[in-house]
């Protein structure tokens, strides 16, 4: 799996985030890997409709009824979106409440858990059992020359020591082939990537790099 976050980049504003999913799709279907977008709540359904798997960025603890405002599971999962990221760096929540969500989510809802630590994993995180386990220093999101595999290479065996069977997903300044193919030796299933991709010049040939490195391990 390769997964690629969106954010709310003004690249992803309009008719771009359209443009981006369909370079995610071409990719994807040329090197037969699982790819997954998440995007906003607003562009979900409309790039779901060009045929790509689109997750959420984050949804709430409620799953109906009075609660104006938050983001529901439930309703996704009605309307065949079938996964999130939660506990993003840059969307984090209360253990309690991360708690909450996981024990709560629809049957067949995917969530894939971030983490900034491998103490977090260790802690609390691979108790609640996630679909997935998301690894990322924050401290190297969003790197322009810097990656977890090129700077703690050995932080991702370890989180992936930690999560036992979960999957470990590597992100944190993933941007090329030969960051995928030390992710993948040290044990990760699959990585994410967002600026990476998303404000490149050629976001085709870097989601292309990525892809040929599942093919070089």
């Amino acid at each position: 799996m390769i997964l690629i976050n969106f954010k709310i980049y003004k690249e992803t504003f309009g008719d771009e985030a359209v443009r981006l999913a369909n370079i995610v799709k071409r990719v994807s279907e040329k090197y037969k890997i699982r790819m997954v977008i998440t995007a906003s709540a607003l562009d979900a359904l409309r790039l779901k409709d060009l045929g790509v798997e689109v997750w959420l960025q984050n949804v709430d603890e409620y799953g109906e009824g009075k609660h104006t405002g938050w983001v529901s599971a439930q309703q996704a999962m009605a309307l065949e979106i079938k996964g999130s990221l939660i506990n993003h760096f840059e969307h984090q929540g209360k253990k309690g409440t991360i708690a909450k969500i996981i024990k709560n989510k629809p049957k067949d809802f995917e969530m894939m858990c971030c983490v900034k630590t491998t103490g977090q994993i260790e802690d609390w995180v691979a108790r609640l059992k996630p679909d997935y386990i998301f690894y990322e220093p924050p401290e190297l999101i969003g790197s322009s020359d810097k990656s977890v595999a090129t700077e703690q290479p050995e932080s991702i065996k370890k989180a992936v020591e930690k999560a036992g069977e979960i999957p470990v997903v590597v992100g944190a300044g993933v941007k090329n082939k030969e960051d995928v193919v030390v992710s993948l030796k040290m044990g990760a299933r699959s990585v994410g990537l967002a600026s990476g991709f998303v404000l490149s010049e050629d976001p085709e040939r870097v989601l292309t790099d990525i892809a040929e490195g599942f093919n070089s391990v």
